[in-house]
């Protein structure tokens, strides 16, 4: 696999880290599929990470909500009293995270059917949301032109 220096960007840019973080996340993330997952937006800012885990119960997963990013891990207490003829039901142990853009938050998570699901919420706080702002001064037909140009 190709991997992609960044390291003459370091020495020339200031405040970028998380956006390099963020670069070298995805080169690493092509090196484990394990566990099967989908990303789906259910509707304007609500989304759901589903996370295929046949063989884990729900006691043997921990989510960790961090500052933008979920950490899923799973671990499997192996029994030494089985032995399996074929094994394709993998229960090795796994973390996978994701990163979370701003005002993402974990709001919840649920088991079925060997299928974790983390519902995601973005709510952008009032103060952070774009407002109008009202200009005073002069006379009102100054206001009404400025209006109309903008409209």
């Amino acid at each position: 696999m190709r991997t992609l220096d960044l390291s003459p960007l370091f020495r020339s840019t200031i405040g970028f880290d998380r956006l390099f973080d963020l670069v070298e996340t995805a080169q690493r993330a092509g090196e484990d599929h394990y566990p099967p997952y989908n990303i789906e937006r259910l509707a304007d800012g609500r989304y759901q990470i589903t996370l295929a885990v046949a063989g884990f119960a729900p006691d043997e997963i921990s989510i960790t909500a961090e500052q933008n990013v979920v950490t899923i891990e799973g671990n499997k207490a192996e029994k030494a009293d089985r032995e399996f003829l074929y094994r394709g039901i993998s229960t090795r142990q796994f973390k996978r995270q994701f990163s979370l853009a701003d005002y993402v938050q974990v709001k919840g998570a649920s088991f079925d059917n060997g299928l974790l699901r983390i519902e995601l919420l973005r709510e952008i706080p009032e103060a952070m949301k774009p407002r109008r702002i009202a200009i005073n001064g002069g006379s009102t037909a100054n206001v009404h032109q400025i209006e109309a140009k903008a409209a």
